[in-house]
Order: structure tokens, then C-alpha cells, then sequence
């Protein structure tokens, strides 16, 4: 003969059972469950101010003697062996924009002459926001913006690329020929630096 309550409890037992199985299961079912995550990734952007000079390690600029007596020496020796190649990186809120700038840091330019210089247009083979030249400087002691507006952008490393630089050896204004002193002929260093505005 069957017996009901018995038989009552022990189906109870039986989903008893099942319910304490299935709980600890419940954890890994329901991590398998969703229908979504999420993660977080921080990218880094590092700041980059990189300037290199290219071409000629030592520039040679002179006067041309006359080869008549009566003629004076001959000015206007240059020299565009020089290329400025640069790697930038900037903040557009801490510092949106850099300059090349260009100075005389070493050494006196010889009395009645003057060193001239001119950044050519980027030659084109980098990319980015590549820096407008300004007008043609004499060069002095004190530093002068020589490329400015400067953005995020590299031109190209080597000869060839970036800017070119030309260097013209003139006479300075007034009654400079007098001042010309052959004892004075000296060796300058010509610094350039990339700096924020």
C-alpha cells in the first residue's frame, strides 16, 4: 500500500534537492547570463618636441677678393646646406603652438658684415599642422622666431625634408667697408631651439 505523506515528503526532498544544486550553480549561471560588459582602456598621448639640424656640419661664408686692383671684395656668399627637420606634439589648451627660433649663442660676427637667414616652405614629405616661415632675419645674439605656428605634425627626417635654411653673408649699412678688419675673421655657433609659445 502506498503512503501518501510519505510519499509527499520524500518529492519534497526530491526538489529540495534540485533547488540546493541548482544554487550553487546560480553564481556562474547568472555571470554567463548577461547580455552586456564593460572595461575601461586609458590612452596616452605623449607630448613630443623634437628639432634636428641636417646637412653641413661647418658652413663657410666669405667675401670674394677683387681680381683688379681698384675693385672692392664681393659680397653675397650663401649657403642652403642646411635642413631643419622637427617632430611635435602639442596641448591644444597648454601649449597650441610652437616656434623654431634661431640665435647667435657663440662667437662675434665680424664688424661690416651681417649673416642673414631664410627658412624655406616645408618641403612637404611629413604631415600635420608643419610651421610657417617668417620673413628673412639677421642674425644677432638674441633669439628670433624664425618658423612659427607650429602644430602637431613631423616633416621628415634627413636632408631633404622639413626646411630648408639659407645663410647670405652681406655688408651691414652705412659706411660698413671701412669697418672690414681681416683679423676678425672668426667662427660662430648658431643655435636653434623649438620651444611653446
Amino acid at each position: 500500500m502506498y503512503n501518501t505523506v510519505a510519499g509527499i515528503k520524500m518529492e519534497m526532498w526530491k526538489v529540495l534537492a534540485i533547488i540546493l544544486i541548482l544554487s550553487s550553480f546560480s553564481p556562474a549561471l547568472l555571470a554567463q547570463s548577461g547580455n552586456d560588459g564593460s572595461h575601461e582602456i586609458n590612452v596616452g598621448i605623449s607630448e613630443v618636441a623634437l628639432l634636428g639640424i641636417k646637412g653641413n656640419g661647418s658652413i663657410n661664408l666669405g667675401v670674394a677678393a677683387p681680381t683688379e686692383a681698384g675693385n672692392p671684395v664681393t659680397f653675397g656668399a650663401m649657403d642652403n646646406s642646411i635642413w631643419i627637420n622637427y617632430s611635435s606634439i602639442i596641448g591644444s589648451s597648454s601649449d597650441p603652438a610652437r616656434t623654431v627660433s634661431v640665435a647667435v649663442s657663440s662667437g662675434n660676427i665680424p664688424s661690416g658684415v651681417e649673416i642673414k637667414v631664410q627658412a624655406s616652405q616645408d618641403a612637404g614629405n611629413g604631415g600635420g599642422s608643419v610651421g610657417v616661415p617668417t620673413s628673412q632675419l639677421t642674425l644677432t645674439n638674441s633669439m628670433q622666431t624664425l618658423i612659427g605656428s607650429i602644430g602637431s605634425c613631423y616633416t621628415g627626417s634627413g636632408s631633404g625634408n622639413g626646411h630648408q635654411i639659407t645663410y647670405t653673408l652681406d655688408r651691414t649699412s652705412g659706411n660698413a667697408y671701412s669697418s672690414l678688419d681681416f683679423d676678425e675673421t672668426s667662427s660662430i655657433t648658431v643655435t636653434y631651439i623649438l620651444s611653446d609659445n
